[in-house]
């Protein structure tokens, strides 16, 4: 497999862009191929049948376009299909996981908080990694129903997005959380409002960088990081009405771009 073919990013809808920001400022050379699979966003109130038949139409999709590594940006789909691509797929596949890990390392009260659909939360992935850290912190689950579907918006409403986040970080705080995990890409959009209802003394985790980080090694372990200097190019796709789908993505992605059937 040569190292000059593109990597795979896909999410649900627009969240797998704030994975994709951190991959392009990682790993500049690579060349990506963004899928939105917006005519079937969100994925949380789904069920795991249905995400697994998405996932498989997705990475069929990548194969016929040649890709070398596959970044599952969205947690409900790793939660409900990244085990069942790597058993059907033989390429090197990078999934999600709500940060756990560092933020028990980084909680002083030993209580945190985390934000997800409900597909993550009531999956075995998930249920399995709470309880590795169960003993050590208190984890608070809050499922956040329509946050995904307000940021899916070209233009969001703010107000109502605000109330959303007022309704499920205010439990979290009066279980006397100082950590918040995001447990789905798409609040990373929403960072800004959730540190200011959640307070300056509560840290804010995701994941962003550490799956940016995982791609870089996987590729480095399979001797496939592109080396020449050439700067990568993204591609962007979708499953949605792509009249909709360029000025949403363009948005989130801050800049103007084309976006392509899937």
């Amino acid at each position: 497999m040569s190292s000059s073919l593109p990597v795979g990013v896909f999410d649900s809808g627009v969240g797998g862009l704030s994975i994709l920001e951190k991959i392009h400022q990682l790993h500049p050379r690579e060349s990506i191929l963004y899928v939105a699979d917006s005519a079937f966003a969100p994925y949380g109130p789904k069920g795991d049948e249905f995400i697994i038949q998405r996932s498989r139409h997705l990475m069929d999709f990548y194969l016929s376009h040649q890709v070398k590594a596959v970044v599952v940006a969205c947690n409900t789909a790793t939660a409900a299909a990244v085990a069942q691509l790597r058993e059907d797929y033989d390429l090197p596949i990078v999934g999600m996981e709500p940060a756990l890990k560092p933020a028990a390392l980084a909680s002083s009260s030993g209580v945190i908080g985390v934000l997800a659909t409900e597909g993550t939360l009531a999956s075995d992935k998930f249920v399995d990694l709470k309880s590795r850290f169960d003993g050590d912190v208190e984890i608070i689950t809050k499922p956040c129903s329509g946050l995904v579907e307000h940021i899916e918006q070209v233009v969001p409403d703010w107000q109502a997005i605000n109330h959303l986040l007022k309704e499920y970080i205010t439990p979290l705080l009066d279980k006397k959380v100082d950590t918040i995990v995001l447990g789905c890409t798409h609040y990373s959009f929403l960072t800004t409002q959730i540190k200011e209802i959640a307070g300056p003394d509560i840290a804010i985790v995701d994941t962003d960088d550490a799956v940016a980080r995982r791609l870089g090694s996987v590729l480095e372990e399979k001797d496939l990081l592109k080396n020449d200097k050439v700067p990568g190019e993204i591609t962007f796709y979708s499953s949605g009405d792509l009249s909709i789908q360029k000025k949403l993505i363009s948005r989130c992605w801050g800049k103007e771009v084309n976006v392509l059937p899937l």
